[in-house]
């Protein structure tokens, strides 16, 4: 709880007191020997280290990665001097955790020969078996340098021998331009260039490095390509070149964008993952069917935004349809953020409806749930676009009113049938035989 005061005059006044669902804080210091890693420093620390690295994605709200914590730093302590250990809080860095595929928390990588492709750490958690697994890492790197292969990075170096495959650039032209970039339906970025141009020169070795680590990031979907602007002059002049090198952004259908971001190969990848995570498709919205459903959503994501809908006799297939079609869109409007998407019908799960203070009237409505500190907040607004995204952005910036769920915990949830798309239909009564009733006798024992 953060209270704020202020002095007027000479009273202190408490304006606000609010709870907040998103406020964290890392897992690690200054003071422990886990390196803290961030796209600033990744690429120097790690990348271009000689050394083999064990690096830990998380995030601070992941029960698992508190377990995790103290074991990590045991073995950081344990390890120094002898191998490297980091972490990267890839919930603030979200886009260092999309360039290497990390899904789910907590995720440990191996850098080791091959920086460009680390290995998944398979093995126990706890701090023993992290040494063992990195001293076992340790002695196959420095067989390979015995027999010959490689170490380290090539990252950085000049053409002729740097990471990347040249290949993976793809070359531009007059020509091809147009078919290849404006009709593709893949995001390009084009660097323009000149042989002659000691910045491009530089440039190249990142530019390769990365469009190898992109393609096999976004499975091709973000390419990189460059153009020689001093011989396909025409291009150069279409798209207004002025010095070099420049890089532009192409998405099918939008004018290019600059790219004003660093040049270095994680500087280009992280852009790239960003332009990547904005074509991906919105996370599922479920109908909570059984309590299996509730559990991994609500445990595996950060929060869980839950809509109970109105009953299907209420509403109807279109009016029902229409409720999923505004969760499905505000779901792809947020689809970066690490939140699972649920709903039901009203009356279907009324011990769930009990613990949120829905209470069984005011349908559609919608809570948001933080399963780690069993705190929910309530639509307060219209169940629109625009009220639930005011509700949303509002939990973002860890703003508006939470309550503990109610009994502190997730509660039991029925097993249902999923709905079927169709119109309600209202149960049969059962049919009353009167053949057998002498309809005269009726009402005599009353006379």
């Amino acid at each position: 709880c953060r209270v704020v005061t202020l002095l007027v005059g000479d009273r202190l006044c408490v304006l606000a007191c609010s709870l907040t669902v998103l406020s964290v804080h890392g897992l690690y210091s200054a003071s422990d020997d886990v390196v803290e890693l961030n796209p600033s420093n990744f690429n120097r620390e790690v990348i271009q280290s000689d050394s083999l690295w064990l690096v830990e994605f998380y995030a601070p709200w992941c029960g698992h990665c508190k377990s995790l914590a103290p074991e990590w730093k045991k073995a950081a302590t344990a390890l120094k001097g002898i191998v490297k250990v980091g972490a990267v809080d890839a919930d603030q860095h979200n886009s260092l955790g999309g360039q290497y595929g990390v899904r789910g928390f907590p995720t440990i990588k191996i850098f080791g020969a091959n920086k460009q492709k680390p290995e998944d750490y398979q093995g126990g958690r706890s701090g023993q078996a992290i040494v063992d697994a990195a001293l076992n890492a340790l002695r196959s790197l420095v067989k390979d340098r015995l027999g010959g292969k490689a170490g380290g990075s090539d990252y950085g170096k000049q053409s002729g021998g740097g990471a990347g495959n040249k290949k993976d650039v793809v070359e531009l032209t007059d020509d091809n331009f147009d078919r290849t970039v404006l009709d593709s339906d893949d995001v390009w970025m084009v660097e323009f260039f000149a042989p002659w141009c000691g910045h491009c020169k530089n440039l190249e070795p990142e530019w390769k490095a990365a469009a190898t680590e992109v393609k096999e990031q976004t499975k091709g979907k973000v390419k990189l390509g460059a153009v020689d602007a001093t011989v396909h002059q025409g291009l150069a002049s279409r798209y207004g070149i002025r010095g070099f090198p420049t890089i532009k952004i192409f998405r099918k259908g939008e004018e290019p964008e600059d790219f004003q971001g660093g040049r270095t190969r994680s500087d280009i990848v992280a852009r790239a993952m960003d332009l990547y995570s904005d074509n991906i498709p919105p996370p599922e919205l479920q109908e909570i069917l059984n309590e299996d459903v509730l559990k991994k959503t609500c445990e595996d994501y950060q929060l869980c935004i839950i809509s109970v809908l109105p009953h299907i006799l209420d509403t109807g297939a279109s009016g029902r349809n229409s409720y999923l079609e505004v969760m499905r869109t505000m779901a792809d409007k947020y689809k970066k953020k690490t939140w699972g998407w649920l709903w039901t019908e009203a009356g279907a799960q009324m011990d769930l409806e009990s613990s949120l203070g829905i209470g069984g009237f005011g349908y559609p409505a919608m809570a948001a749930i933080n399963a780690r500190k069993m705190k929910f907040a309530l639509l307060r607004g219209s169940f629109s676009e625009t009220g639930i995204h005011e509700f949303l952005r509002e939990l973002s910036v860890g703003r508006g009113s939470t309550a503990t769920v109610g009994g502190g915990a997730l509660p039991k949830i029925n097993t249902v049938e999923p709905w079927d798309g169709k119109d309600g239909v209202l149960p049969m009564e059962d049919d009353i035989d009167l053949s057998d009733v002498d309809l005269d006798d009726l009402g005599k024992d009353e006379l």
